[in-house]
């Protein structure tokens, strides 16, 4: 059994790295333009002489209401000394990340020529998982704070499927994933097809735009919760179509299997072997397998209609 399953396991990663093969380009002769501050850094070595400065040099990140007072007792809390230090155990050196930030602009920029690459700002936020990246047209603010490590001893009490996130190597992803999030016009959709289609449009931007991340780290899954999505593509694919759930609006259904959860629930006594988010797993094999079929533009998959796009894409789930 052991011997079938390292099989399979390759056989995955071979079949993942055809995936990123296909969404390979050549983005060598594609410039962008961006800088990367460190506002964390220069925030908590401040004194009270050299603060004016840095509020200077960073005005939108403090509400003019807030004295100078406020900003010293938060550079001088011990707690946050604490989160300061170990962030720079984990990212004193910023290089690699730069580099991974320029590869994403350029993939964005070839796909999207009129995309201009934000400023960068790093921050912390005293571990804010919920809003890891936050992207604002030209600026992209990141909290270095939620990706210490999974195993880092501030996410102690975190439930495991949120701290899987908490890695170096996830935070490319996140930046991604917050301008995808702005480059797909949330419509009114009602249908759960609809829904999961659009998570898979969401996804396969990000084999685009990240085609070198591998799938575990784009669904941030654990690798046995994608080892169990992948096994069970078609019983899960069935359980949506004779539960009669495609055209269903209940919005309970986001909940059970599209929102971040540390499982879906199809209400069985195995459902904690699952990963969450599974709905937006199918959508994005239902994409890939469309795209694989149509020769159309990324711009013109954003706008397709999920049901005609699900007619055309001839999905067929993985045995």
């Amino acid at each position: 059994m052991k011997f079938f399953s390292r099989i399979f396991i390759i056989s995955l990663f071979l079949l993942s790295c055809k995936n990123e093969d296909k969404n390979s380009i050549d983005v060598s002769k594609i410039e962008v333009d961006f800088a990367v501050e460190r506002f964390e850094e220069a925030f908590y070595n401040a004194t009270p002489e050299s603060l004016v400065e840095v509020k200077k040099r960073f005005p939108l990140l403090f509400p003019i209401a807030e004295s100078d007072s406020v900003w010293l007792a938060k550079i001088n809390d011990q707690d946050e000394q604490d989160l300061f230090k170990e962030s720079q155990v984990v990212f004193s050196d910023f290089n690699a990340i730069e580099k991974q930030f320029t590869s994403l602009f350029k993939h964005i920029t070839h796909y999207n020529p009129t995309f201009k690459a934000p400023k960068v700002i790093t921050m912390l936020t005293n571990i804010d998982y919920e809003n890891r990246v936050v992207y604002a047209d030209s600026l992209l603010l990141v909290s270095l704070d939620v990706y210490l490590g999974k195993q880092h001893r501030f996410y102690a009490d975190y439930p495991l499927y949120i701290k899987e996130n908490n890695s170096k190597e996830h935070l490319i992803v996140d930046a991604a994933n917050a301008i995808i999030n702005t480059q797909l016009k949330t419509a009114n959709h009602r249908s759960f097809l609809s829904k999961i289609v659009e998570e898979g449009k969401k996804s396969y931007l990000l084999d685009c735009y990240l085609p070198f991340v591998s799938e575990k780290e784009k669904t941030g899954y654990s690798m046995n919760k994608l080892l169990w999505a992948q096994q069970n593509e078609e019983q899960v694919w069935k359980f949506f179509m004779e539960k009669e759930l495609l055209y269903s609006t209940d919005t309970r259904l986001n909940k059970r299997f599209i929102e971040n959860a540390p499982f879906s629930k199809f209400y069985t006594g195995q459902d904690n072997q699952s990963p969450g988010k599974i709905g937006g797993y199918i959508g994005w094999q239902i994409v890939r397998s469309f795209m694989k079929q149509n020769d159309v533009s990324l711009q013109k998959l954003i706008t397709m209609d999920a049901q005609r796009l699900l007619d055309q894409s001839k999905y067929k789930p993985r045995k």
